[in-house]
């Protein structure tokens, strides 16, 4: 599955960007006045190799949820149990994610692909979301665990090859899915407890930046546990020497389950042609993997915002990615990405919707 879907991205669409720009040229606005949203719109006509590209919607989030060995180094102050309770009340429509997937009418799916502790019984199928609305239907689970968390990547290897593998393959799976099911724009979510070491760990290595540089304080550790936390880091790197040139061998020495599937879902979604909104650092670590396995899965990625993590902007400024909103956020889950995803849609609908200066009987300069 991997190998066939690396095949089937393809560089963006020249002409269509062409057409893109050309278009916005003649609509009742001054050149240029948009800003970033421009170069976006024409962006995603070449993703869609259609001017205009579709409206990006409906909007689709997928939240992948593993645990990590490296939790055992001390590397944040949470308990593991929390990745499973938390797939509960992502499941019982609670927690932050839900309440912007809401507002922004986007669906959730919650994907299991390595959470190493029991899971808390999932509400009814078809259970209303709290607050009724958009995504009335509640978040849809889904059951895909590769192994019960990865190894203890400061000891050895986080994964096998082959559980990478499995890893990024369900995400390309969930990519399918959702696409199929009629999503026109898939949003990252991530969750997992002490996610935020492997993270740092693949972007140094995919980066080539310093650990120190890389890493940062996740949910807001202290500072004997931040020193730590980058030693781990660093020793990690050191000890399996990861080859960015070989995104499987890197995502296998010291990624985590759920960075692997969103590594993946970003594959999916650019072979399909349909653009994928990234949240926070788990995401932009994981979309390094998938620039390495293809380079032309950047035309497919859309940089929601700047998350407060600094391997986050190491890794934005790698993939030449410039975010849409900056608010300091840091929590994951697909948060940063649903604020931006109107962004995203305004873009595209200036295309759609805005008069150009002949049809409005608007004089040009």
């Amino acid at each position: 599955m991997l190998e066939p879907t690396i095949a089937a991205i393809r560089p963006l669409d020249e002409p269509a960007m062409v057409a893109a720009g050309e278009l916005h040229g003649r609509l009742t606005k001054p050149a240029g006045s948009l800003g970033a949203l421009e170069e976006l719109s024409v962006r995603l006509a070449g993703l869609a190799a259609a001017c205009p590209p579709p409206l990006p919607e409906p909007a689709a989030v997928a939240i992948f949820a593993g645990d990590h060995g490296v939790h055992a180094q001390g590397v944040t102050p949470w308990p593991q149990e929390v990745t499973a309770q938390m797939i509960g009340n992502f499941l019982a429509g609670g927690a932050v994610v839900n309440a912007f997937a809401r507002q922004a009418g986007a669906s959730v799916t919650v994907i299991d692909v390595g959470v190493a502790t029991p899971l808390p019984p999932a509400p009814s199928a078809g259970a209303a979301a709290p607050h009724g609305g958009a995504n009335s239907a509640g978040p849809r689970f889904v059951a895909a665990n590769v192994r019960p968390g990865t190894r203890d990547l400061a000891v050895t290897a986080a994964l096998t090859r082959d559980e990478a593998r499995a890893a990024v393959e369900t995400g390309i799976r969930v990519a399918r899915e959702l696409i199929d099911a009629g999503a026109g724009i898939l949003l990252t979510g991530d969750m997992g407890i002490g996610n935020t070491t492997p993270a740092a760990a693949l972007v140094a290595a995919f980066t080539g930046v310093d650990p120190a540089e890389a890493t940062g304080r996740g949910t807001g550790v202290d500072d004997p546990t931040y020193a730590r936390k980058i030693d781990v880091v660093r020793a990690a790197l050191a000890r399996h020497a990861p080859d960015p040139a070989d995104p499987l061998g890197v995502l296998a020495a010291v990624g985590g389950l759920e960075h692997a599937a969103l590594a993946g879902l970003i594959l999916g979604a650019a072979a399909r042609r349909v653009p994928v909104l990234l949240d926070g650092l788990i995401a932009v670590s994981a979309a390094l993997a998938a620039a390495a396995f293809a380079p032309d899965a950047v035309g497919a990625m859309v940089a929601g915002h700047r998350s407060a993590e600094p391997g986050a902007t190491a890794a934005l400024r790698h993939l030449g990615l410039d975010p849409l909103i900056d608010l300091g956020l840091r929590l994951g889950e697909g948060t940063g990405a649903l604020l931006a995803l109107p962004v995203v849609t305004g873009a595209v609908r200036v295309l759609h919707e805005v008069a150009t200066f002949d049809s409005a009987g608007v004089a040009e300069k």
